[in-house]
């Protein structure tokens, strides 16, 4: 394959040219236009795929469907990820999409909630090989946009099937396969299988096959690819927890050396950024109902932050988030220099986590699973 394992480079995608091999994996409720577009801005991101999207409801011209597909001219290169069973709807939403100008075309088979997979979506796609081969060469056909294909290892241990569905679906036309390194059964529970993502990539005969799970920092994103062979790492909640992932990511595979962490001023400035484009997009009352799950998460790398968690989590306009962050901040500078920087002296504070006296990645951003925030599992 002419990919360089290990290391950032140019990828392709059937008649779609990727500048990079770093990807954004949909997460439900979260992968939507104001989150890409942050990541964008912050740089090292290539293909974005939306939340996942119900073919039928896309048909429909649902609302909530159209919402979720919601772009524009600086979200490029832009895929959407469909959902569903019934080959005709999948085919239907895949030109209409291609009608509109997406780019590419991402198919669900690894989602693991069960009002997916009862309809024969999600994961169940890949316990009938036959029926979701038939179901992707009908798209593959009546489109000219690239097909890709995110899957997970198997429905369970007993059950490791993607070695056999990635042959399945490269010789019915899908230019790339995303592969999440857990079974169906694990959610997201458990440490992600390499061996099961190198033997999926071992499978692949021409198309490039992209690692995903557990990737939280640069480190993981290069084990990953010279573990497996795996060809680029696509990102999910490790983007969520970590808006900067791909930008570090892209210059260590590139150079071999790791960023310094951002300052406690571009985080709020990224954070702030966030929620202007969240009231932009949903307006202000549903904009500051969503960012109400968002900042705490930015905040978590902020230090002390008790105060500012307890406010961000009511907020009902831009008045509130604005008065919030302003009484934060002012509470914060007995323990910042002017910068905004932790000082010395409460760094050696015996009760300090380890991360923010090293500078380091938060502890918890080590571990092989990491934090999901709250909500049905659905929103993964």
């Amino acid at each position: 394959m002419p990919y360089a394992i290990g290391s950032t480079s140019a990828m392709q995608f059937g008649s779609l040219q990727l500048k990079s091999n770093l990807f954004l994996s949909p997460l439900a409720g979260y992968t939507n236009l104001p989150f890409r577009l942050v990541l964008r801005e912050v740089g090292g991101l290539s293909l974005a795929t939306t939340d996942l999207v119900n073919a039928r409801s896309l048909l429909e011209r649902n609302s909530k469907a159209l919402k979720l597909i919601e772009t524009n001219e600086n979200d490029s290169p832009f895929a959407v990820q469909l959902f569903g069973s019934v080959p005709e709807e999948m085919r239907d939403a895949a030109q209409y999409l291609e009608s509109i100008g997406v780019d590419s075309i991402d198919i669900n088979m690894g989602c693991p909630v069960r009002k997916v997979c009862k309809t024969g979506g999600g994961s169940a796609m890949m316990t009938e090989l036959d029926d979701t081969a038939h179901l992707v060469k009908m798209m593959v056909d009546s489109v000219k946009i690239p097909i890709t294909a995110k899957m997970r290892l198997g429905w369970d241990d007993k059950n490791i099937t993607a070695p056999d569905l990635v042959r399945v679906l490269e010789d019915v036309g899908v230019t790339a396969v995303f592969i999440h390194g857990r079974t169906r059964e694990q959610g997201f529970t458990g440490g992600v299988n390499l061996e099961g993502i190198r033997q999926v990539v071992g499978a692949a005969r021409e198309i490039p096959v992209i690692g995903n799970g557990d990737i939280t920092t640069p480190e993981s994103a290069k084990h990953m690819m010279d573990a497996t062979g795996c060809h680029g790492v696509s990102v999910g909640r490790g983007a969520f927890y970590n808006p900067w992932i791909f930008k570090h990511t892209e210059h260590h595979l590139r150079t071999g050396v790791l960023l310094t962490e951002p300052k406690f001023t571009e985080r709020v400035q990224v954070m702030q950024r966030h929620f202007d484009l969240m009231l932009e997009v949903f307006g202000e009352k549903r904009g500051c109902l969503m960012f109400r799950k968002v900042a705490p998460w930015y905040a978590k790398r902020f230090g002390p932050v008790k105060p500012f968690n307890k406010a961000v989590v009511l907020i009902s306009t831009r008045e509130d988030f604005e008065s919030a962050l302003a009484d934060y901040l002012e509470w914060r500078r007995q323990f910042s220099d002017d910068d905004g920087e932790l000082t010395e002296r409460y760094r050696q504070n015996p009760m300090m986590p380890s991360f923010m006296k090293d500078g380091n990645e938060p502890a918890d951003a080590k571990r092989k699973t990491i934090p999901v925030p709250k909500g049905p599992v659905e929103v993964w």
